[in-house]
Formats: structure tokens, C-alpha cells, sequence
């Protein structure tokens, strides 16, 4: 193997490790967001449709990208184990297995996607024949055409995980990101009355730009366009980087040919993660047409609140993954007190965090929402979303401790246990009972908010509770060698 800047979690200190590894993923994180903020920055820009058809066309994007995105957790949690125990040739073999497997499982629901994009939008509540309903399907389909660009970039980035490299990843996100925020308006707006070049002083290049070509842009598809080729840019040259060696993996073409037996593995341990991901994912679109039930004004500005909630708590997935990470790989190497050191120390740090993030959250509510949504309607829109800021923002916290602490089960490949946790929450927790105040209760979307603060509540307390219970302790790779059969063995 040769020296990366790879990080070996199972001796010596946890807290600076755990903060090296963590924070290029909290970044990473981050800057996966800007592409969803960044979109509903310049599509605000467009007026309130634009923004709605955003809100209307994200939720089954989000589930059918959570099913396959779900299976990468496998590829991490095996290669941090495996690395744990030091069995290298298997790592590089799991690592193949897996980007070869979650390509053609993206393929397959890219395909399935795009068809189906009318269906899922009825499904949620958008109504046919509207301009909205419109723009959701144009940008549907886009990006389930690039979806594997998508896809390429998570599984690239759980192996490197799982490995110790969240450095990688981050530079290359953040050139994607750069580029993405750059030709985003162009693809928007065109050369027609583009607020980047008001806003950069370049109004008499956009003039000859526009007198050149013509180009006054794709509305809300040319939001989608942006965002795939911005992504092609991250994942091409870091499935290429698998292949090199430069980073501690070296991929080869045999470790893409599927095995029964490793695919087997990566099923069990990624299928929950994947239903986990996806119900999550549908609790939103279910959020979302529960909402619809007030107005598409209120969409919208859920729209708003939900893109900057998972900014918020990006950080707390980030460092939940460098948690699993930390565990894995204890875990591997029979560390289990040291594992539990790690989600203890996670949990402190991020309940201090969010304590002051809330606060900003709610102190200046109005002029964060307010940000991402002008034109008409804009007013209702930020009261709607500033209410959300006023009853979600403090319970910031304990969603906070929630990704942590599951963190901790995923890299243990307990991820049957995080699935269960999880799905009661977002539906026994949230979607159910947003549903009765905004119906029986007639609360409208105060009903809403109120059901997702309670989800943060009551999620945070189950898996505290599941964690100090200590069962999931046990690592997944012993299981696999034997299920792998005599191959594996001798590896």
C-alpha cells in the first residue's frame, strides 16, 4: 500500500484523529448542499413556481438516490473493518465489488426515474397540466440521466472513508462546487438580464454574450444541467484515482467482476442503510405533500427550510461518518471501549455546537429565509419559513445526537438497527403525527413544524437509549470471511 494521507483511528489519541477525519467530511458535506442551495438561490430569482417546482421535484429524486446511495455505507463499514484487522487484499476487492455494484444498480433506477418522473410528482401532490408540474419534470429527468455521475462520486467517497481519506473527496468536491456555482445562473438565465453579471459589474459583457448567442437559458432544467456537469467533474477523475494507487487503493479491473458471495455482504450490511435512506427520503416527500396541503405557498417555503435544516446538519452527518468510521475500524481491531470513547466525545462536541447554531437560527430567522426567495409572494413565504426557524431551530441539538449515535451502529454493521430507529421516527415521530395537527387539529403548518420537532426529540431519545443497552458491539467481517468461502480466507 502505498502512503496517503489515510488515518488509522485504533491507536494512539481519538481526538485529534477523529477532528482530522471528521472535518473534511463535515466540509464535503457542506459543500454537497451548496448545490441544492446554490439551485434555489438563482431559481428564487425566477419567482415562486420556480421555487415550488424545486420543492415538488427534489422529494422522489431524493428516494430513488437514497436506495442506491444506502448501498455504498456497505463498501465503507467492510473497508474500515477489513482495514482494522489488516486484511488489505480483501479491502481492495470489497472496494471494487462495490463501486461495480452500485454503478449498475444507478444505471437501473436512472432509467426507472425518468420514466416514472410524472407519476412520482401526481403522487405528491403536484398537479398536472401546471407550469410548476412542468419544471419539475424537465428537471427530473436531467438529473436522472446524470445520475450515475452522482452515484460515481458517493461510492468513491464511502471507500475512501472507510480507508481514512476524507481529504480526497474534499478538494474534489470543492472544485465541482466552484464550478457549479459559476456556470449555475448561466444555465438558469442565460445572457438575459443575469443578476452574476450585475452583480460582478459585467453587464456590458452579458450584452455582447447575449447578441452573440442568443442564449437566455433553460429556466429550472438548466439548474439540473448544471448540477450534472459539475458533478462529472468530482466523479470521473475520482473513480480514476481507485485505479491509480496514489491513494492507498488500487483498484483493478478483476476487482469489478461480481462475486455471489461478496455481493451477498454488501447487500446485507447495505440494504438497510438503503431503506433507512429511501424511507427518509419518502418521509420527506411526505412532508412535502402534507404540507401541499396548506398551498403551494407553504411548499415553497418548506422548500427554503428543509435545504437550509440539512445545511444545519450536515456537520452532525459529517462527523457521524467519521464516527462510523472510527468504530469500524476499532471494531475490527476487537477495540470496543475505545469505539464507545469516540461517540462520547462526538456528542459532547456537537451538543456545544448546536446550542449556539440554534440560537442564530432563531434570532435571525426572518433574514435567513428571507435570503432565497424575492418577487411576489416572497413576504408570506419568509413568514411561513421564519415560523419553521422559531419552533425547529432549537431542537437542532438532539437531531444533531441522532446522526452520531446511529453513526456509531453503521460502522459497527448494525445497520439494521439504525434502519428500524430511523423509520420510526420519520414516520412514527413525524409524518404521522404533522399529518393529524394539520388535519384533524387544522394547525396548518404550524402542525407541520411542530411534527418534526418532535421527531428530533424523540429520535435523539431511542437511540441513546439502544446505544447504552452496548449490543452492537459484535464487527461483520468474521461472518463475511466465512461466506466468502476459501479465496477470501486466504486473503
Amino acid at each position: 500500500m502505498s502512503a496517503t494521507a489515510d488515518r488509522d483511528l485504533t491507536e494512539g489519541s481519538l481526538l485529534r484523529p477523529l477532528l482530522a477525519l471528521s472535518a473534511p467530511i463535515v466540509f464535503t458535506q457542506l459543500l454537497q448542499v451548496l448545490y441544492n442551495l446554490v439551485d434555489t438561490f438563482w431559481v428564487g430569482r425566477l419567482g415562486q413556481e420556480a421555487v415550488s417546482a424545486l420543492s415538488f421535484s427534489w422529494p422522489p429524486v431524493f428516494v430513488l438516490i437514497s436506495l442506491g446511495g444506502g448501498l455504498t455505507l456497505a463498501g465503507s463499514v467492510l473497508v474500515a473493518q477489513h482495514k482494522g484487522a489488516e486484511n488489505f487484499e480483501r479491502v481492495e476487492e470489497v472496494a471494487g465489488q462495490a463501486l461495480a455494484f452500485v454503478s449498475l444498480f444507478s444505471l437501473v433506477l436512472g432509467a426507472v426515474g425518468y420514466v416514472m418522473a410524472p407519476t412520482f410528482l401526481r403522487l405528491i401532490g403536484a398537479e398536472p397540466g401546471t407550469t410548476v408540474f412542468e419544471y419539475s419534470v424537465e428537471y427530473m429527468r436531467v438529473i436522472f440521466t446524470g445520475v450515475w455521475f452522482m452515484f460515481g462520486f458517493f461510492v468513491f467517497q464511502s471507500l475512501l472513508r472507510g480507508w481514512g481519506d476524507t481529504t480526497t473527496p474534499m478538494y474534489l468536491m470543492a472544485v465541482s462546487v466552484a464550478v457549479n456555482v459559476v456556470i449555475d445562473p448561466v444555465f438558469i438565465m442565460g445572457f438575459s438580464e443575469n443578476p452574476l453579471f450585475a452583480m460582478l459589474g459585467l453587464e456590458g459583457l452579458e450584452a455582447t454574450l447575449l447578441s452573440a448567442t442568443g442564449f437566455t437559458g433553460y429556466g429550472v432544467q438548466g439548474a439540473a444541467i448544471a448540477t450534472i456537469l459539475s458533478r462529472a467533474l468530482a466523479t470521473v477523475p475520482g473513480v480514476l484515482l481507485l485505479f491509480s494507487g496514489r491513494l492507498g487503493l488500487s483498484l483493478s479491473l478483476s476487482d469489478l467482476v461480481l462475486e455471489a458471495a461478496t455481493v451477498r455482504k454488501i447487500v446485507s450490511v447495505g440494504y438497510p442503510a438503503s431503506i433507512e435512506q429511501s424511507s427518509g427520503a419518502l418521509s420527506y416527500t411526505a412532508m412535502t405533500a402534507v404540507v401541499a396541503l396548506v398551498g403551494s405557498t407553504a411548499v415553497a417555503a418548506f422548500g427554503i427550510t428543509a435545504r437550509l435544516t440539512s445545511f444545519v446538519f450536515l456537520p452532525a452527518v459529517g462527523l457521524g461518518m467519521g464516527v462510523e468510521t472510527a468504530v469500524g475500524q476499532n471494531l475490527g481491531a476487537d477495540r470496543q471501549e475505545r469505539a464507545k470513547r469516540v461517540v462520547y466525545m462526538a456528542v459532547g462536541m456537537l451538543v456545544a455546537a448546536y446550542v449556539a447554531v440554534s440560537a442564530v437560527g432563531v434570532v435571525w430567522a426572518r433574514e435567513i429565509v428571507g435570503a432565497f426567495i424575492v418577487g411576489e409572494g416572497a413576504d408570506r413565504v419568509v413568514d411561513i419559513g421564519a415560523e419553521y426557524m422559531y419552533i425547529v431551530a432549537p431542537t437542532f441539538a438532539l437531531m444533531g445526537v441522532f446522526h452520531v449515535v446511529k453513526g456509531c451502529f453503521n460502522g459497527a454493521g448494525s445497520t439494521r438497527a439504525a434502519m428500524l430507529m430511523s423509520v420510526a421516527s420519520v414516520w412514527g415521530l413525524q409524518v404521522v403525527p404533522a399529518y393529524v395537527l394539520v388535519t384533524t387539529f387544522e394547525l396548518g403548518t404550524t402542525g407541520a413544524w411542530i411534527g418534526i420537532a418532535g421527531m428530533h426529540v424523540g429520535s435523539a431519545l431511542i437511540v441513546l437509549a439502544w446505544f447504552l443497552r452496548g449490543t452492537w458491539t459484535e464487527n461483520v467481517i468474521d461472518e463475511e470471511e466465512e461466506e466468502a468461502g476459501p479465496a477470501a480466507a486466504a486473503d
